[in-house]
């Protein structure tokens, strides 16, 4: 009796196009290089610092029309072939790399210069801070991974020491958003 080897099914690679496509199917998730990785509806925590940071943020970046801040829905193109789209919490893009006359209906296909994470109940300290380094592999200046338990902030930039900041300290836009400062407090207070 003859055996013949058959393959594993091979799994197709997603596109940034058939993740969209997935999003209007309600499929939440990010692409990585091309493999799907569905998440999660967070808390309400988690919204609320999302909302109250991106005030903040807005409150400042709008008046001044230094560039656009966009939510956790708001996809960036990484790589092509095989594809990666990611969701930060919060994306602030300057004008100089997303100009505000332009309508972008699709991902961003240029990395933010400040990009906010905001810890959930089931990441680990780990996992957001291998999350915070990827983004800066890919050029973010600024990075902000905001930890709920400990009401505090991580701020990693390219070259430097990560530093903590907690709610007795400020949060600043050092020379991303120059002038920008928030008590971390705001971040987590009702």
């Amino acid at each position: 009796m003859a055996t013949t080897m058959t393959k594993p099914p091979t799994t197709k690679l997603l596109t940034a196009t058939d993740l969209l496509r997935l999003a209007g199917e309600g499929v939440r998730g990010e692409l990585i290089r091309g493999v799907l990785h569905e998440t999660m509806i967070m808390g309400v925590e988690h919204g609320e610092i999302i909302m109250k940071l991106g005030f903040l943020l807005n409150a400042f970046i709008i008046p001044r029309k230094l560039g656009r801040l966009t939510g956790s829905d708001t996809g960036v193109r990484l790589e092509r072939n095989p594809d990666t789209v990611r969701g930060p919490d919060i994306a602030y893009f300057s004008a100089s790399k997303m100009p505000l006359d332009t309508r972008i209906p699709g991902y961003a296909e240029v990395v933010p210069d400040l990009l906010v994470e905001v810890v959930s109940p089931n990441d680990t300290r780990r996992e957001v801070a291998a999350k915070a380094r990827m983004w800066l592999r890919y050029d973010v200046r600024l990075v902000w991974v905001v930890l709920p338990q400990t009401r505090s902030v991580d701020v990693y930039r390219p070259g430097h020491a990560v530093v903590t900041l907690t709610d007795q300290d400020t949060l600043d836009g050092l020379d991303v958003l120059p002038g920008f400062t928030c008590a971390v407090s705001a971040v987590f207070d009702t």
